[in-house]
């Protein structure tokens, strides 16, 4: 019998795929920017399908030979289940709809689920809204048709998709593709293909991201893809899916709407308002929590991926020529695990940590303004109890990126399925705004005030009236309107054809207009200005509350020491569900009174507590509270009826202290808002060794 691989072997041969992972990442950018062949890439990715074989064969090795002991998980795929059983079981969230078989990609949470997302959105609140003096915002869910036109949503926001011909299930096109490619690579001595053929698979395997409707279709065919739960035949040309839910507005249903794929459209909306607001002035962030829903073809990986979930937003409006932060100083050496593109595009393809006052002087980091909100994004994660160490802000290569897009991160948090995006950031230059501005007519712009006023060069239209009303009847008009309008760089670009041209085109009313010489002309003027309209560029920080949640989940799960069954969450007390247990040590009347009255008291002090007179064993008590992540327990006992003092346990240490009774709102409140530290509490109050035995 061979070596039984030991779980440190594991985990390098998991690091292994994801290192071989980033770098066929890193060559299909290069191959987009032709300074790497299609060879490379193939190679690239027979490497990662080899990378994976053998992971595989040393975890059926593991398990093989290990059986599940206590604390440790034989395998993703058991912890993962431990887990998802433990919310379940204990309510923090569970499908939807259960009782009719549930609808996949919806979630309820539970008392505990709701108590830990209330506390992590609180603690947003605080961390963002509240120390940055933001401008919240509440928007309604339901959007309007000409918003989400404006913004992109309702022609660009979809995935390409094929019909189970006889069940009519739908799923996605690109991931049956590849599901397929892959398995036709992993089994091609079976499949008897001849190199040419694996060649395709891989050179399709590379690219089955951007293929458009017709050469899907074509290579679903190809490969003979079939629907993946029954194999029957499939719709042979995928066809584009918006994942929007469309709704109409009114009782006639004239008016299209959608409810809203993200909650930032309604901040750009009201720009002008909030600028109104903030007096006029740059910069200016405003942020809103609230329910985004997108129609996912095949929601899977439970909260990861849903129909429904909590975003919080921050658009974070600025001069665009001016990224400073006055802040940044107090994050610029802070130095989370930063994977640039260089890094990505290198040979090892492992984040480094990296001050971010560093990363932005060396251009790393496009600007002050975005590393600012990078490393109060580290901080933030860091107070809500994310592993820092599996914690990593991944920069989006040149291709990933939308044209109007000056630099994005994605802060990536590592659990059982792998890196998952769980924030993005985002300098996405003055894009929004000026597309509201020309879907609405509405000038979605601030006033910038010169220190001294300025001698500047303008250029005045002047246009023939008679000649464009004689050419364009009541058009004319419109067409005024338009030039005066109109930014000095579109001035200038229509003066330059017009000198090489001798006309120019022109759009107005949705329209497309010729303006020859005869109907206008550029004069230059030299005028004084004391201000000028710009429009702000936005920096945007975008959290999925839910996948926090998750990762948080993972993070935060374990089993006691010698006991496989006893499931513990280590929840900060910040976002704990619960801070504190009450018990009676025993079913007594003297004590269940005393317990209560402590319980008020914590209720009273603003503390979350629950009280527990069941009468089962206090080690029963404890297991039943740890589950649930409550990080103290408070205890009655009879030396409580003598001396007024209690008995204070850590849910992690299990160490305890006593504490005075009348001291105990003020400890729990302290330790609750992390004001102060277990440490700190051990040093000011005597140890208990053991719960005080019962009376007789």
């Amino acid at each position: 019998m061979g070596d039984v691989p030991s779980q440190a072997a594991l985990k390098e041969a998991d690091e292994a795929q994801l290192t071989q992972a980033d770098t066929v990442r890193a060559l299909k950018a290069s191959l987009k920017e032709g300074t790497a062949e299609k060879s490379d890439v193939d190679s690239a990715i027979q490497k990662l399908k080899d990378l994976k074989l053998a992971a595989t064969k040393l975890q059926q090795a593991f398990e093989a030979a290990n059986e599940a002991v206590a604390g440790v998980f034989r395998n993703k795929e058991e912890f993962r289940a431990a887990l998802v059983n433990a919310c379940e079981r204990r309510l923090f969230y569970i499908p939807s709809f259960k009782i009719y078989g549930s609808v996949a990609g919806f979630y309820d949470y539970g008392p505990p689920g709701c108590a830990i997302k209330q506390n992590v959105t609180a603690l947003w609140r605080q961390h963002f809204v509240l120390e940055e003096s933001m401008l919240e915002v509440e928007c309604p869910a339901v959007t309007p048709l000409p918003v989400l036109k404006a913004s992109g949503h309702v022609d660009r926001f979809t995935d390409l998709m094929v019909r189970d011909l006889k069940t009519n299930e739908c799923h996605r096109a690109d991931h049956l593709l590849e599901h397929a490619l892959e398995a036709a690579l992993t089994n091609r001595a079976q499949l008897k293909l001849t190199e040419e053929r694996v060649q395709e698979a891989r050179t399709l395997l590379a690219t089955v991201g951007e293929l458009k409707e017709e050469a899907l279709g074509a290579a679903l065919q190809a490969w003979d893809v079939r629907a993946p739960d029954t194999g029957n035949d499939i719709t042979p040309v995928p066809f584009a899916f918006n994942l929007m839910f469309r709704t109409s507005i009114g009782p006639s249903g004239d008016m299209v709407g959608f409810l809203r794929p993200e909650t930032a459209q309604g901040i750009f909306v009201n720009f002008k308002d909030l600028l109104y607001y903030n007096g006029g002035k740059l910069p200016f962030a405003a942020a809103q929590i609230g329910q985004s829903y997108r129609n996912e073809i095949a929601p899977r990986a439970g909260l990861l991926r849903v129909r429904e979930f909590t975003q919080a937003e921050i658009e974070h409006f600025c001069h665009p020529e001016h990224k400073e932060h006055p802040g940044f100083a107090s994050v610029a050496d802070e130095a989370p695990l930063l994977f640039s593109r260089e890094l990505q595009m290198g040979a090892e393809k492992k984040p480094q940590a990296m001050a971010l006052g560093e990363a932005v002087t060396r251009g790393i980091i496009a600007n002050e303004t975005l590393g600012y909100f990078i490393g109060r994004t580290h901080l933030f994660l860091k107070r809500v109890g994310l592993t820092t160490e599996r914690v990593r802000f991944r920069q989006h290569l040149q291709h990933e990126m939308a044209h109007y897009a000056q630099d994005c991160w994605d802060a990536e948090v590592e659990c059982s399925y792998g890196w998952v995006e769980c924030v993005g950031l985002a300098d996405r230059a003055a894009y929004d705004l000026d597309v509201h501005s020309q879907h609405s007519k509405a000038a979605l712009v601030a006033r910038e005030e010169f220190s001294e006023p300025r001698l500047v060069q303008s250029l005045k239209p002047l246009p023939n009236r008679k000649e464009l009303g004689k050419t364009f009847k009541q058009l004319g008009k419109a067409i005024e309107g338009v030039l005066a309008e109109a930014s000095e760089g579109d001035k200038q670009c229509w003066a330059d054809q017009l000198s090489d041209k001798g006309s120019f085109p022109l759009t107005v009313n949705n329209a497309q207009v010729e303006l020859t010489t005869s109907m206008i002309e550029f004069k230059s003027e030299q005028k004084k200005e004391t201000g000028r309209w710009i429009t702000p560029s936005v920096i945007e920080p975008s959290f999925g509350i839910g996948r926090i949640l998750y990762c948080l989940f993972e993070h935060a799960f374990y089993t006691r020491e010698g006991d496989a069954q006893r499931t513990v969450f280590r929840f900060s007390p910040s976002v704990a569900p619960v801070k504190a247990t009450v018990f009676p040590l025993l079913q007594k009347d003297d004590l269940n009174a005393r317990a209560r009255l402590i319980s008020k008291a914590l209720i009273a002090a603003g503390l979350s507590v629950t009280i527990d007179t069941t009468g089962t064993t206090i080690g029963k008590r404890y297991a039943r509270t740890d589950e649930i992540g409550v990080p103290f327990a408070v205890t009655v006992d009879y030396q409580t009826l003598k001396d007024d003092s209690v008995t204070l346990r850590e849910r992690d240490s299990t160490s305890q202290v006593r504490v005075p009774a009348g001291e105990l709102p003020q400890v729990l409140q302290d330790l609750s808002h992390e004001r102060s530290s277990w440490e700190a509490i051990q040093k000011l109050y005597p140890a208990q060794e053991a719960a005080p035995a019962a009376a007789s």
